[in-house]
């Protein structure tokens, strides 16, 4: 029998501006995004940790983050 003593999800995310608005603008809606997902995190309880968020020439914003997948221990993954 196996058992997963450690695991952890580690995501790359680009949120990207929306074309057809002005830049500002665009730029302004991803930033909302960003914190809102952010915020997402936090609030659902599990363990994460913001490894780099980088903002792109254009405005939009790339995330990597680890988080906990579901309830599995994340052993040193996120220390």
């Amino acid at each position: 029998m196996k058992r997963v003593i450690a695991a952890c999800l580690r995501q790359t995310l680009h949120f990207q501006i929306k074309e057809d608005l002005p830049r500002e603008e665009a730029a302004r809606l991803v930033r909302t995004e960003v914190e809102h997902y952010k915020a997402g995190l936090a609030r659902k309880g599990g363990r994460y940790r913001i490894d780099s968020e980088d903002e792109q020439p254009d405005g939009s914003v790339i995330l990597k983050v680890r988080k906990q997948n579901l309830n599995t221990p994340v052993g040193e993954y996120l220390d």
